[in-house]
């Protein structure tokens, strides 16, 4: 589904601040795969997640969604692909909109305007059962406006956004980072519902190593732009966040994600 072929990103190149954030790295995303991103800071899970979505565009290498090459294709054009979450819960919604405001514009995303009702009753229908998903009491909250909602409620509501057109492909940028714990978990549970029951094919990047063990089916570890572990399937599944503190503790210096089990 999503092929990198020998990607390099570098920063500030020809200066004495360059800084080759990511180094011939090559992936294979097979479709429905839950891909889990873990590295200390400065590892290149971020830039990695941009040169994807055509944020940012590659010194060297190729980008191919599906066979096709989207190597030079900027955000714009990737958006018609991919949905993306972002660590600030304020990204993503628009505040001084509704939530049913907010979820019309991201089910007609990609679509093509023409001057007419956009929340109709049958999709205000949809939304309320949709929301009623969450447990969060947003389905009887439609025409408040988004502001008025705790970080919590905003990053649920936006990982449902993303999620209306169903993407080809999901990112999701430390997306519980800037929650309380009880609500990341929740939020992370939501996640794994969506992804599973829409069979999406998904790149998380996170810090917790109990997210990046306990779910999706495939993790890599990036350090200093380049993977140093690949494990998908069983192997994945029989990790333990010791075996692998043990086996990559050097690399894994940054004191975040050591704590994060």
């Amino acid at each position: 589904m999503l092929t990198l072929q020998e990607i390099t990103k570098i920063f500030n190149k020809n200066t004495q601040d360059e800084k080759r954030a990511l180094h011939r790295l090559s992936l294979e995303i097979e479709a429905g795969d839950f891909v889990t991103i873990i590295g200390s800071n400065g590892a290149g899970k971020s830039t990695l997640l941009d040169v994807v979505a055509g944020t940012l565009m590659v010194d060297e290498g190729r980008i191919l969604v599906d066979g096709e090459d989207v190597t030079r294709a900027p955000d714009y054009v990737m958006a018609k692909h991919l949905a993306r979450v972002f660590q600030n819960p304020l990204i993503g919604t628009a505040a001084s909109m509704t939530i049913e405001e907010n979820l019309c514009l991201a089910q007609l995303r990609g679509q093509r305007r023409r001057l007419r009702w956009g929340v109709t009753k049958a999709r205000r229908e949809r939304y309320k059962d949709m929301l009623a998903v969450l447990g969060l009491g947003l389905e009887n909250r439609l025409k408040d406006k988004v502001g008025l909602l705790s970080g919590g409620q905003r990053q649920s509501l936006a990982l449902l956004m993303s999620t209306l057109s169903m993407p080809r492909l999901l990112l999701l940028d430390e997306h519980t980072a800037a929650l309380d714990p009880r609500m990341a978990e929740k939020v992370m549970e939501l996640t794994d519902v969506i992804i599973r029951d829409n069979n999406l094919t998904t790149l998380m990047v996170t810090h917790n190593m109990h997210q990046a063990l306990n779910y999706g089916n495939h993790m890599i570890m990036l350090h200093q732009g380049n993977i140093q572990l690949d494990v998908r399937g069983q192997a994945k599944a029989r990790l333990t966040v010791n075996e692998v503190l043990s086996q990559f503790g050097e690399t894994l210096k940054d004191e975040t994600l050591l704590c994060a089990t």
